[in-house]
């Protein structure tokens, strides 16, 4: 989609986990660096829109942008990203000039390779598990038992893995940072999937405090 905006990043989102992801670290950003600018437009990821909804993810114009037709995905430059994980490793490495939310390569590389094994993690597991718990729980025509404690039982083992990884931890790699972004979002919506977080302490209290940051609360927003 043209846009007749002037601001270098657009972001192409709706508002769900992955959806909020560009939008809190573009944010997280604007707060320490005061940029980048950015445009959002707001897409449909209905079915039922396709072919009558100008900005739904199956348009043509969109598909240029995302092959893959999902939400999110930028635009800097007009050069097209999608993927949060790869979104986020983008942006890190194009405006977070002094490693605020992220790890450098070169100065760091064992906490790169760690932000990198915390994004795969959320990106391969987190996310598609918990998404097909969603889908089988809430959305799924028929209820399929079998279906819906495969996933809820994988999101609940992911979760004790991240519980571990968070004791003694703040954040996942100590201070705040893009592998918290990614997998917030999943578990800020993670009671709706059935999830109880009193099970997973540490996960609770990570949720509590990064939902307090402005620059959170404002990412959210955005998306809305």
């Amino acid at each position: 989609m043209a846009t007749n905006t002037d601001k270098p990043v657009v972001h192409y989102t709706a508002p769900t986990p992955n959806g909020w992801v560009p939008a809190i670290l573009l944010e997280e950003l604007k707060a320490v660096y005061g940029g980048p600018d950015y445009e959002t437009v707001k897409m449909s990821i209905r079915d039922a829109d396709i072919g009558k909804v100008h900005n739904q993810v199956k348009s043509d114009w969109f598909l240029k942008i995302c092959p893959n037709g999902r939400i999110p995905a930028i635009t800097h430059e007009g050069f097209p990203v999608f993927e949060t994980s790869a979104i986020l490793l983008y942006l890190a490495q194009h405006f977070d000039k002094e490693n605020a939310f992220s790890r450098d390569p070169v100065k760091d590389p064992k906490g790169y390779s760690e932000e990198l094994q915390w994004l795969f993690f959320a990106h391969g597991g987190i996310g598609p598990m918990q998404g097909q718990a969603n889908h089988f729980n809430l959305y799924a025509p028929e209820k399929i038992p079998y279906a819906i404690n495969r996933y809820l039982n994988e999101s609940k083992r992911l979760y004790r893995v991240l519980d571990d990884r968070l004791k003694g931890r703040e954040y996942i790699l100590g201070t705040y940072g893009i592998a918290d972004i990614k997998i917030f979002g999943w578990a800020r919506i993670a009671p709706r999937t059935g999830l109880d977080l009193d099970e997973f302490p540490n996960v609770k209290a990570w949720v509590e405090r990064i939902e307090k940051r402005p620059a959170v609360q404002a990412g959210i927003n955005s998306c809305n």
